[in-house]
């Protein structure tokens, strides 16, 4: 692959976002992967489901994402009596003028945590999920655009499932990744014990602005990707989804990856690429984005839950099969 000169706007876009990583990372101890993924789900329009137990610093870390992105951000708690005109809005009426006028309900932000998502019944899931796809909802039969930038960070507790309305997997298809938050090390939570045991608010600086980032994601959209790698692509999300036997991991698969997965792997491996400083997209850059687009949308088998598999080995056998260009 030739190399592609990198435009000095591309340049600019990528200290941005770096500066923006490191005063993320005066709050937030660690959690670099979870930190990056929020940061590229916001440059590349796309929404993010996190799972990770109670006390891993998800709310604080999207919180202070808001911050330094100089964003609306307003925080859900999802509950099983929930009702969509919670999350919406809905029309009240005004005794002064004896009109009906709609009320904006919370999701009228740039960036919303939908904490515990899988707490709320169907009927909440899907108009939060609606207003996700369409960047608009409708109250009283009028539509209202939501703002950009439109972020969602949906959480789900993997420990307690008890009271729950699990999303179903089409519903998980319209996130973009499936980011997996784990315990900090010994050294880095004993610097979360270091920050965060005053009682003295850290603050951040606001660096960036919605017109920034809409500005980072035209200059992502420039970034050069070879036809290799876009076949590349094709051929990890198709190889999620064929029963040639010639692949040992099919047996393990129920249902693969559908042609969004694509297009997210796409848009994720450009910013990624946008990471480093770069103007075009590498293998390694596909192969770092994969299993976050992925492990999501690969249904195992029985057999792979007999043998205890999870979507992350699948993916690494897929990646293993498929070959480099």
């Amino acid at each position: 692959m030739s190399e592609v000169k990198v435009d000095d706007k591309i340049t600019e876009a990528g200290k941005l976002i770096q500066s923006a990583r490191a005063e993320i990372s005066t709050r937030i101890v660690g959690q670099k992967k979870f930190i990056d993924g929020l940061i590229m789900g916001i440059v590349a329009g796309g929404h993010i489901l996190v799972e990770g137990v109670p006390g891993l610093a998800k709310t604080l870390a999207v919180n202070t994402l808001s911050d330094v992105f100089d964003t609306d951000f307003k925080r859900i708690q999802f509950t099983p009596d929930l009702l969509p005109a919670d999350l919406i809005g809905t029309m009240i009426f005004k005794q002064e003028s004896g009109d009906f006028v709609a009320r904006k309900g919370p999701i009228f932000s740039n960036i919303i945590l939908a904490d515990e998502i899988n707490r709320a019944p169907a009927k909440v899931q899907a108009a939060l999920l609606e207003a996700m796809a369409e960047k608009q909802v409708t109250i009283g039969g009028n539509s209202y655009k939501l703002p950009s930038p439109f972020f969602v960070l949906a959480t789900q507790n993997p420990i307690e499932q008890e009271g729950t309305y699990q999303l179903p997997e089409a519903q998980l298809d319209r996130f973009m990744m499936k980011l997996l938050v784990d315990y900090p090390t010994p050294e880095e939570e004993l610097q979360i014990l270091k920050l965060m045991g005053k009682d003295s608010p850290i603050s951040v600086k606001r660096l960036l602005t919605p017109e920034m980032i809409e500005s980072i994601r035209a200059v992502t959209e420039s970034i050069e990707i070879d036809e290799m790698i876009e076949k590349y692509i094709v051929s990890i999300v198709t190889a999620s989804r064929v029963k040639d036997r010639k692949y040992p991991f099919v047996r393990l698969i129920e249902y693969g990856a559908s042609p969004r997965a694509t297009i997210y792997i796409y848009r994720c491996c450009k910013v990624r690429a946008l990471f480093e400083g770069r103007g075009y997209v590498l293998p390694e850059d596909v192969k770092s984005v994969v299993y976050d687009v992925l492990r999501h949308r690969i249904v195992l088998s029985y057999e792979a839950e007999a043998e205890a598999l999870t979507a992350d080995d699948v993916i690494k056998e897929i990646l293993a099969s498929v070959p480099v260009p």
